[in-house]
């Protein structure tokens, strides 16, 4: 099977801000298919050590086949790569403290997750109803969309798509019950709430979001990575993050904010960095990235 073009955003914002150090140690929190990685490690040489985490094992091994592609492109100047196939929440566990010049996450769903239809993830290809990024266990969206009831579905759409509509799209998801396909759940959600008038986005895409959310624990493993970052860096050292919603950079800013506050780190962005004209052009999804970064006092 091919793989998407990769296109990772923000590249030379990240690079900028990670500041990234020859003989450093760094951690890509979110591998994905190793864009951003491949150009740390070019940056690392040879006495520099990469660890990289991800979740989902198809990405996992579709950026091994990558960096390994970087590895005979350097030669001695290849940092060690180190390879954590597990949540980023879990950063903490395997890091000892204080140990780290730069930590970066780029948050939300892959190329790999929304090109290929048998994940789940995108309603512009029709697949079934999973969104898992994990998919070696965990609750799908199918079983979500099926067993929740209604009620309860409308306040995680409410809550996570921050969809206004969430009680009627709610409604026909229940009625239209079972439901096993991406396009099924799309066609419904489209029925029951149409787009309106100046609307630039499908009218299924906030209801997916809450649905990859909930399935997936995006804002939970986000606080859990806020909390244990700032241990894990040496003085000095950075952290950035990438994030996609408002919901995900609200966590950030907040986050940032109260760090700051409490002289643990310094934050370097006052406002978010987002994507220029140019890079929004080659690369539509780079369109909501918004890039904070702080510095460990």
């Amino acid at each position: 099977m091919s793989r998407p073009q990769h296109v990772p955003v923000l590249l030379d914002e990240v690079l900028e801000y990670l500041n990234v150090r020859p003989g450093g140690v760094y951690v890509d929190a979110t591998l994905g298919l190793a864009g951003h990685s491949s150009a740390i490690a070019r940056r690392l040489g040879g006495k520099g050590r990469l660890i990289c985490f991800d979740r989902d094992p198809e990405a996992m091994e579709a950026a091994k086949v990558r960096l390994e592609e970087v590895r005979a492109e350097l030669g001695a100047e290849m940092p060690e790569v180190v390879y954590e196939p597990r949540a980023f929440s879990e950063a903490s566990s395997q890091i000892k403290p204080g140990s780290l010049d730069g930590l970066l996450a780029d948050f939300g769903v892959s190329s790999l997750q929304l090109d290929e239809a048998h994940r789940g993830f995108s309603f512009r290809s029709d697949g079934p109803l999973d969104m898992r990024m994990d998919t070696r266990g965990g609750e799908t969206a199918e079983q979500v969309v099926n067993q929740e009831d209604e009620n309860e579905l409308a306040n995680l759409i409410y809550e996570f798509g921050e969809e206004r509509r969430s009680r009627r799209i709610a409604r026909a998801i229940v009625r239209a019950r079972p439901i096993t396909t991406t396009a099924e759940l799309a066609q419904i959600v489209s029925a029951a709430a149409p787009s309106m008038k100046g609307d630039k986005i499908h009218p299924a895409t906030r209801t997916f979001q809450a649905l990859r959310i909930r399935v997936n624990n995006e804002l939970g493993e986000i606080e859990s990575l806020l909390k244990s970052a700032p241990s894990l860096l040496k003085p000095g050292g950075r952290l950035v993050l990438i994030s996609f919603h408002s919901l995900e950079d609200r966590l950030v800013k907040d986050s940032f904010r109260e760090a700051g506050r409490n002289k643990i780190l310094e934050v370097l962005t006052k406002k978010p960095v987002v994507a220029g004209e140019q890079e929004e052009m080659r690369n539509p999804r780079s369109r909501s990235a918004k890039m904070r970064a702080a510095e460990k006092v």
